[in-house]
């Protein structure tokens, strides 16, 4: 495949592979996508009524069907791999439409066979849209019961790591949380399988809400299941103290968490290394054994996007979604100002009106913290978005959504609040890469997948898969791809096979298989600054 043609609304074509002007496109050889109707804009009068409450419903419908095949389209200058071409003549101001959705408004004319993209498309997102509730239920996959490798905590939770993580409680004492996990690396033995510290600016001079969501990350953090041990380190006079942090903490097992304070003690070194060895001696009791799938939670996050996102990766890890969902388990959707202009394509897989409610409301008090601080909601995507062919904000959208599968919606998450409720979770958090990948984390997530078009080397404190949107990619950065769902793109697999393939590789992680990020020893914590509430 060469292109593809995604929706039979669609009013362009996306390159599979650098084409060249002049070259002819055979209408009749168009591919359509194997993507869910149901996901994208399976509905019937998905672009004429687009709901999204901005500038489209004020522009004509130039969609037509055009999955009549005849004639050929002449490309009028050179398209990258991952970017658009007019399939139809699109009058300006006309839409242009792809997933079966209004993703930009043409600038100007656009001839059929032209290169469309941010020279001559724009947005139509503004700060305030109308949402309904127009209830969608679709089927899951059936699938025999599967299981992992894992571990059962104390407290009955479900485990994929086990091993002992060192958190400063405020900034000033990263560097001996470091220290203490550089220099205690001789305890990582047995059924141990790391150590780690995780360093952050903050913990002091915040207040109220600010200061919440911090002490919220991080007693998170401490609860999660994948650390069999923890040893908080706080330096004794932040305002993040030992009392506020334990209030939020709750009830815990003092075998398994310890607390360092170190204006308290003469040598926070020793005292440190007497933790850690207590600490250790308790970890080292835990052994693999089978547990049910169901059990798994895992976050879903894309970064570095480009305009094959849509097509492979985010619709591969949408199948996993659903898959893992069939079996009982969760999945954690983030990222809400990457979900503007898809909003209610998502929605309407709300289980019911209440949590519906919560997710607009989640997304109007996103928009209200941009508005706060001075900026528009409609931002166009990165640099890096731009140059693989993402050109609106609701190109972006419509593609990140996809994650996210066909599944009921089943709770809104505050941030850093864990997963409570069995299925697909959405959990208020911003679009940057670590600290939406950390709020996963926080969120009780055992495992992130992570879809990228041009590649990023980090991970967060939980296994971090990166999955390949093309197979050059892939073939170049091995280094930090874990899975390549360009296969779909190269026509070597179905979104369906590549879902399957994707199930197996999560359970093998799970079981212990390491991730490139893990390998390259990256991870690090990232908090949201002023990470209100809902």
């Amino acid at each position: 495949m060469r292109y593809i043609h995604i929706h039979p609304r669609d009013n362009v074509l996306v390159a599979l592979e650098d084409l060249k002007e002049g070259e002819q496109i055979n209408l009749s050889e168009i591919d359509l996508s194997q993507m869910d109707q149901g996901q994208m804009a399976g509905k019937a009068d998905a672009v004429s009524n687009p709901g999204q409450g901005n500038a489209y419903s004020n522009q004509p419908d130039t969609a037509r069907d055009v999955s009549i095949r005849a004639g050929s389209l002449t490309l009028l200058e050179d398209v990258k791999r991952g970017h658009k071409v007019a399939l139809t003549d699109i009058p300006a101001g006309g839409r242009v439409i792809k997933y079966g959705n209004p993703i930009a408004i043409a600038k100007e004319e656009i001839r059929a066979g032209a290169w469309v993209h941010t020279h001559n498309a724009r947005t139509a997102l503004t700060e305030t849209a109308d949402y309904h509730y127009d209830h969608q239920v679709f089927p899951l996959p059936k699938l025999p019961e599967r299981t992992f490798e894992g571990y059962r905590r104390a407290d009955g939770r479900a485990a994929i790591r086990n091993e002992i993580w060192i958190l400063p409680v405020v900034g000033c004492v990263n560097d001996i949380a470091g220290g203490l996990a550089r220099e205690n690396q001789d305890l990582v033995r047995g059924n141990i399988e790391g150590m780690y510290s995780f360093a952050h600016p903050y913990g002091c001079s915040q207040l109220g809400g600010d200061l919440d969501a911090t002490r919220r990350l991080l007693t998170s953090l401490v609860r999660h299941p994948n650390a069999a041990g923890v040893l908080c380190v706080f330096l004794g006079c932040e305002n993040l103290t030992r009392e506020l942090f334990l209030e939020a903490l709750g009830d815990y097992d003092p075998d398994r968490v310890k607390f360092l304070v170190c204006q308290d003690v003469e040598d926070e070194y020793e005292e440190g290394r007497k933790l850690l060895k207590e600490l250790a001696s308790y970890a080292d009791r835990f052994k693999r054994e089978p547990i049910p799938a169901s059990e798994l939670v895992v976050g879903l996050k894309c970064g570095g996007s480009d305009g094959l996102s849509g097509i492979t990766a985010n619709p591969t890890v949408g199948r996993l979604s659903d898959r893992l969902i069939a079996l009982g388990g969760s999945t954690v959707l983030t990222e809400v100002p990457e979900m503007f202009g898809a909003e209610n394509i998502l929605f309407a897989r709300c289980k019911d009106q209440a949590t519906f409610d919560k997710a607009v409301a989640m997304v109007n008090r996103f928009k209200k913290y941009f508005v706060d601080h001075g900026q528009t909601v409609y931002e166009n995507p990165s640099p890096g978005n731009k140059a693989g062919g993402i050109t609106t904000l609701e190109d972006k959208s419509c593609g990140c959504v996809q994650k996210g599968g066909s599944a009921q919606i089943v709770d809104v998450l505050d941030y850093a609040c864990p997963v409570s409720k069995k299925g697909l979770n959405i959990l208020y958090g911003p679009g940057n890469d670590l600290v939406s990948s950390t709020d996963l984390a926080a969120s009780g997530a055992h495992m992130i997948l992570f879809t990228t078009g041009r590649g990023t080397p980090f991970g967060a404190p939980v296994p971090t898969a990166k999955i390949a949107t093309n197979s050059p990619l892939a073939a170049r950065k091995k280094n930090w791809i874990d899975f390549n769902a360009g296969t779909v793109a190269d026509g070597l697999e179905t979104l369906d096979q590549a879902g399957d393939r994707l199930l197996d590789f999560v359970l093998a992680v799970a079981s212990g298989q390491r991730t490139q990020a893990e390998k390259s020893g990256c991870r690090d914590i990232a908090i949201f600054k002023d990470g209100v509430t809902l």
